[in-house]
């Protein structure tokens, strides 16, 4: 791996995509021929917010530097920045379930315009920026997958927050190098309790299934997911690019919770209920309404939204991705989510 730099910063590293691309910068990717050996050089600078610990990134590599800071203050934002002409910058940090509407726009929209304006004050050379399916929105039908000329359609504020980012990161590439790379659900090591809460449920038999379960969902290993990400922050030919990053096909519901349960009883001694909490197509839609009138008057509810989309196709294709970046998702479902399992089992994620 070279990314042409002594210096990367990483926001967001103690989150789940963070703290795995922060691990993928350290130890390498080894499905990956080109990323399978780091960087023996590189310096790490993350931002994290006051509080977050720093001890697992530490342990992992001495070429640390930690800044405190929010990226809703620009000063912190510059701080982060200083010095740091010619480095890479991977902004991964951001909000997918806050307290309350305004905060998507204040981390997702603001956090990211202040961020990017301190890059470009210190002359940083690329900003490498995480987004999401959610500006595109939903397919429009079943057998659709979105692409990088796909329009904007974006699901309520954490979309509406989400392509204002992409706006601001537009807004901005005459001034330096960006690349955005758009993930959709992903999956693996370093998963939050929010994704252990979901294989409790699917061995408890209370996981969701909202109409019959075959609309599609992409999904992202995380190590795939970091792949991308760090073939963006080297390729000529990503500046000023769009990338969608996933597993390489869509999987039903059905075959999500399907192999969830299948590992979870065969390889990992869980019993589990084999059932399903079967709701119709009409639960996602009244959840929708629901979840647009809440937001609406600034409210944001977790459950309500996720069982909004319960229902829905989101779907993309990763072709261009693999033919300009030379993209390789090499781990698929099965394998993806046995890393996941295997991960809970020796951290203590238990259910």
């Amino acid at each position: 791996m070279n990314l042409n730099t002594k210096l990367v910063l990483v926001t967001g590293a103690a989150g789940w995509l963070g703290s795995r691309l922060f691990h993928s910068l350290v130890r390498g990717l080894p499905e990956h021929e080109a990323l399978r050996e780091p960087q023996k050089d590189l310096r790490l600078r993350v931002l994290l917010l006051p509080g977050q610990d720093a001890t697992s990134l530490k342990k992992l590599c001495e070429r640390i530097e930690i800044v405190t800071g929010d990226l809703r203050n620009a000063g912190d934002c510059g701080r982060f920045c200083a010095d740091a002409k010619g480095a890479v910058l991977f902004h991964t940090a951001g909000i997918i379930h806050p307290r309350r509407v305004s905060e998507f726009y204040e981390i997702n929209r603001d956090g990211a315009a202040n961020l990017l304006n301190a890059a470009i004050s210190a002359d940083v050379k690329r900003a490498v920026v995480v987004s999401s399916n959610s500006p595109c929105g939903c397919n429009p039908h079943p057998d659709h997958l979105f692409d990088e000329l796909s329009p904007f359609n974006p699901y309520l504020n954490y979309g509406r927050s989400k392509l204002a980012m992409e706006l601001a990161v537009r807004d901005r590439a005459d001034k330096i190098e960006t690349v955005i790379i758009r993930a959709p659900w992903f999956y693996g090591p370093n998963q939050p309790p929010r994704q252990t809460l979901f294989f409790k449920m699917v061995r408890d038999g209370k996981a969701p299934i909202v109409g019959g379960g075959e609309n599609l969902r992409s999904m992202a290993y995380v190590d795939n997911l970091c792949q991308g990400l760090l073939l963006a922050a080297t390729s000529e030919r990503a500046n000023g690019q769009v990338y969608w990053i996933a597993d390489r096909q869509p999987y039903s519901m059905n075959e999500i919770i399907n192999t969830i349960e299948r590992l979870l009883e065969t390889e990992f001694g869980h019993n589990c209920a084999h059932k399903r909490m079967r709701l119709p197509g009409l639960a996602s839609e009244v959840a929708w309404l629901a979840d647009k009138t809440l937001q609406a008057l600034g409210i944001y509810h977790q459950k309500i939204h996720v069982l909004s989309e319960m229902n829905k196709t989101i779907a993309c294709s990763v072709a261009r991705a693999e033919r300009e970046l030379g993209y390789q998702p090499t781990i698929a479902l099965e394998e993806g989510m046995r890393r996941s399992l295997k991960w809970c089992a020796e951290n203590g994620q238990t259910f």
